[in-house]
């Protein structure tokens, strides 16, 4: 049996701590998709940007994004994903929901907080890795500067799809094209990232590049302009690979103490 993942990387402008316009533009976004998804992927801090100040926020946006998503993929019978500033028994976390279909979700809090922009000394860093089990695929969903470190991404437990959702700037764009083409042959997996693009309220400016590869790092997809892009992951070709390929069965056998 066949089994294959139809894919929207949504790479968009977003606006400064602004949830309420932010959910109105992606709901336009994603309402334009010409097919059916089984999985669409937003940003990293889609509703507000990357910001430092989630206090200026209202403390129940978390929960209201959350809920647009759940209301969403109902709607459009798809899963969804994407980080936002989530606050919760006195802390925020940099969390990414893993929205289903039927409206239920997990979360993963960004493991490694960016401490060139403070990220550690507002956002509580999170200490367990996710793994969604969806339609025949294992996905491992991922944060930005996570990228950087692959122990913390180390396919260990026989993923599929490894995905970065993220706000990587410009002067660091190589490290991003780099990098995620390693992380997918290292891991013999698909692996997606997905970067918002324009410019902040701090003048960076973000271009993009979103893209998926292959498990031989092999470039599927890549856009370095504000659209959708749609691709479709075959578990089968993931697979044979693999068979033919044991590059993991030789992997080294190590224990991550946190």
């Amino acid at each position: 049996m066949t089994k294959e993942l139809k894919v929207a990387l949504v790479q968009s402008s977003l606006i400064w701590e602004n949830p309420e316009q932010n959910r109105v533009n992606f709901t336009e976004k994603i309402n334009r998709l010409s097919s059916d998804m089984d999985l669409i992927i937003l940003p990293e801090m889609f509703t507000t940007g990357f910001t430092m100040n989630p206090q200026n926020l209202d403390k129940e946006e978390g929960a209201r994004t959350l809920e647009w998503m759940r209301n969403l993929v109902i709607e459009k019978n798809s899963a969804i994903i994407g980080s936002l500033p989530f606050y919760e028994n006195g802390n925020y976390a940099n969390r990414l929901f893993f929205v289903k279909p039927d409206g239920n979700f997990h979360y993963y809090d960004k493991r490694h907080t960016f401490t060139l922009a403070g990220e550690d000394k507002i956002y509580q860093a999170g200490v367990k890795r996710l793994i969604v089990d969806y339609k025949g695929f294992r996905i491992c969903p991922l944060i930005c500067y996570d990228l950087r470190f692959p122990v913390w991404a180390r396919n260990t437990e026989e993923y599929d799809l490894l995905i970065y959702v993220a706000n990587w700037p410009a002067p660091r764009i190589t490290a991003w094209d780099t990098l995620l083409k390693a992380r997918a042959i290292e891991n013999m997996a698909y692996t997606i990232g997905v970067n918002r693009i324009g410019y902040d309220e701090l003048g960076l400016e973000y271009p993009g590049h979103s893209g998926v590869y292959d498990c031989l790092g092999k470039q599927l997809v890549f856009t370095d302009k504000e659209e959708i892009q749609c691709t479709t992951l075959s578990k089968n070709h993931l697979v044979s690979v693999r068979e033919k390929l044991k590059f993991l069965e030789d992997r080294d056998d190590f224990n991550l103490k946190l």
